[in-house]
């Protein structure tokens, strides 16, 4: 993090706070790889942006353990917690440098990039438009896993992430999809954002 924040203490259990700075940082890798393979600058920012999110989560910790903390014994329990808490904000730091090395213009060779455009899972970020049939539709609706072969890892929603959402999240316009899958039903899914494609097929 390059400038501290003012975080405002909320007392959250440690066991919600570990989860999500875990699912975040796991989130993170997969981004940052992908915005290097396909040298893409919106992924390494959307690290960045996760990258501010984990470190708020890590001093949100903190606090909370501190404040549990009421002597030596207690202190020895919750370290622990503070190491595992430590190592997922090393490896969201670890995503973000690669982030840079995007947005910086350091990119990877390319041989190596097109090695890894042909594995059978890629990353696709896509803004869902107004005239896309996603829209309005929840996850359970639409069944993309199971129609092109596509799983929505996340949505960002103005500055909110959803991550690994669930069949009754609803997709919104404007919201900003995430997605594993196979390469075709990865396009498909980029057309069905943008609005091109308007159909589903069963």
């Amino acid at each position: 993090m390059d400038e501290w924040e003012e975080i405002e203490y909320k007392p959250i259990p440690v066991r919600t706070l570990l989860v999500e700075m875990k699912d975040l940082s796991e989130l993170m890798i997969d981004l940052a790889y992908s915005s290097a393979l396909f040298n893409n600058a919106e992924l390494a920012r959307d690290v960045l942006e996760l990258e501010r999110k984990v470190d708020n989560l890590a001093l949100l910790l903190k606090m909370n353990v501190m404040i549990a903390a009421r002597d030596a014994e207690d202190a020895k329990d919750l370290l622990g917690v503070s190491l595992v808490s430590s190592a997922a904000d090393k490896i969201s730091d670890a995503a973000a440098d690669i982030a840079y090395l995007v947005l910086h213009g350091i990119g990877i060779h390319p041989a190596v990039r097109e090695a890894f455009k042909r594995v059978e899972e890629q990353l696709g970020r896509f803004v869902v438009k107004r005239d896309s049939i996603l829209s309005g539709k929840s996850l359970k609706e639409l069944r993309l896993a199971s129609r092109i072969g596509v799983d929505i890892i996340a949505i960002r929603r103005g500055n909110d992430w959803i991550i690994d959402p669930k069949g009754g999240d609803k997709i919104l316009e404007g919201d900003i999809l995430i997605a594993r899958g196979a390469p075709s039903g990865i396009e498909e899914l980029g057309r069905l954002a943008e609005g091109i494609s308007r159909r589903l097929e069963d």
